[in-house]
């Protein structure tokens, strides 16, 4: 199975923070593809640090829920510090890796939604997605990441909005 990744970092030295994620996934799952590193602005909370994003695609006959427990690990190794606050909200981190898709599996669960949830929403996954897996189409959807960041208003145009 595909599952494509998602590596986020917006503190310290985010190449250097993605580099040793990317060896500890090399670790778990040996030969791997990635996208070029885009950078972004934080998504769901204010920050003046910028995230260093890119995807990776892995092949494994693990299971989502195993894939799973493997980043989880890799992120605690490596980032000790929650990405999140006391009250649930996004806060400035070493390193995220989400699970963006794994082919055309839907799973919706307490500990897993496949695809991404915020998929669709965040441009900094969709664009690194679309460079590795350009024909993969979203399972609920059926539209392709480049469909996908049709749909998404550009920031330019969402300050035009509330301008006006």
């Amino acid at each position: 199975m595909h599952y494509f990744l998602n590596i986020g970092s917006n503190l310290g030295n985010t190449k250097l923070n993605i580099s040793r994620a990317l060896r500890a996934l090399e670790e778990k799952f040996g030969y791997f593809e990635t996208s070029k590193i885009m950078e972004s602005k934080p998504w769901g909370f204010v920050s003046s640090h910028t995230f260093a994003n890119l995807a990776v695609m892995i092949v494994t006959d693990r299971t989502p829920k195993e894939v799973l427990a493997d980043i989880k690990e890799i992120e605690s190794r490596l980032n000790p510090t929650p990405h999140r606050t006391p009250e649930g909200e996004y806060a400035d981190r070493i390193l995220d890796i989400d699970i963006m898709a794994a082919d055309d599996i839907i799973i919706e669960s307490k500990e897993l939604t496949i695809p991404h949830r915020h998929l669709a929403e965040r441009r900094f996954f969709l664009e690194p997605l679309d460079e590795l897996a350009p024909l993969w189409r979203h399972p609920v959807t059926g539209q392709t990441c480049t469909e996908m960041l049709a749909d998404l208003i550009d920031e330019k145009e969402e300050k035009d909005i509330e301008e006006s």
